[in-house]
């Protein structure tokens, strides 16, 4: 069977610091201790800013041998250049170090603003730039600006598929054309609980399900009841086994997926802006029972050895 990832969406975050993160423990080792208690986390300060291939060569380093990580792509390309003229900051993004994350790397998240409406030359413009595989990724970082000289990573690290996921907030993505865009180029579309603010759509376009949860009941904040825990565990447990929620929320309803042993599924919890994003992702591994394999627990200081 395909894995299960379930963590969280970041996790330098201050109020976490005394309740999920013990007491005492040093900024520089949170990562070290998050990776522990969750098994994948999505990376989201590549939103904001390019970083460094050090930066993500130490997260490699920093956490298990099995971890997973997404990385959220830059904002420049999908809020501020709004996929126009986006080859050379593409190419840059890939050379700020993302492959350093070798075998730790999971998909990659495309988030696109409220404002942001379909248009389907120009999105498909843009998939069709998308790296299908590491070697794709590192040649197209070999085309980074020249302010990345000797600031750049290049190296595929082995050839490995890359996958690519996207978020949208915009009504006008709710059509058929644009989900037989992400199946043509494999790219999963997002299932995003965003308390009804924005769009939820189900619709299986790529071979792995990426789900992100923003909160309940009240966006970025508000935490997840065992109700709706079990309901998104069932979810999750129906495409982990190849299939589709009855009551799938679908674009495009006459669409029949192709049918799958398995899917990998990727959830990461949103809601953190009062600390209950590592817990419900901790209930959540609970439920699939994944929570026996990590060595740590939020809350609680980490085992003898398991931290430096």
């Amino acid at each position: 069977m395909a894995a299960i990832h379930i963590g969280i969406s970041g996790w330098r975050y201050k109020p976490w610091r005394g309740d999920f993160y013990p007491e005492g423990l040093t900024h520089k080792r949170e990562l070290q201790f998050a990776s522990r208690a969750v098994n994948s986390i999505e990376i989201n300060g590549s939103f904001y800013a390019l970083q460094t291939p050090d930066r993500y060569a130490d997260w490699y380093a920093d956490t298990p041998r099995d971890f997973v990580f997404s990385v959220k792509a830059p904002r420049y390309i999908t809020h501020i250049l709004r996929l126009r003229d986006v080859h050379k900051p593409i190419a840059n993004f890939f050379a700020s170090g993302v492959l350093e994350l070798k075998s730790k790397l999971g998909p990659i998240l495309w988030q696109f603003p409220p404002s942001f409406q379909f248009d389907a030359e120009l999105f498909g413009a843009f998939l069709q730039q998308l790296p299908a595989d590491t070697e794709q990724a590192a040649a197209l970082a070999c085309q980074h600006e020249p302010r990345l000289n000797g600031q750049a990573s290049t190296k595929a690290y082995g050839k490995k598929a890359m996958r690519h996921a996207v978020e949208i907030r915009h009504e006008s993505f709710a059509v058929p054309e644009f989900t037989h865009l992400l199946r043509q180029h494999g790219v999963a579309l997002v299932v995003a609980d965003t308390a009804g603010k924005w769009p939820c759509c189900e619709d299986l376009t790529g071979d792995f399900v990426y789900l992100r949860l923003h909160g309940d009941k009240e966006l970025y904040a508000s935490g997840y009841t065992p109700q709706a825990l079990k309901r998104w565990g069932d979810r999750i447990e129906a495409w982990h086994s190849g299939k589709q929620p009855a009551d799938a929320r679908l674009i495009d309803a006459r669409h029949t997926p192709r049918a799958r042993k398995s899917r990998e599924v990727f959830c990461y919890f949103d809601n953190d802006l009062k600390v209950r994003a590592p817990f419900d992702a901790r209930r959540l591994l609970q439920r699939f029972g994944l929570d026996k394999t990590l060595a740590t627990a939020p809350g609680e200081p980490a085992p003898p050895g398991v931290l430096p």
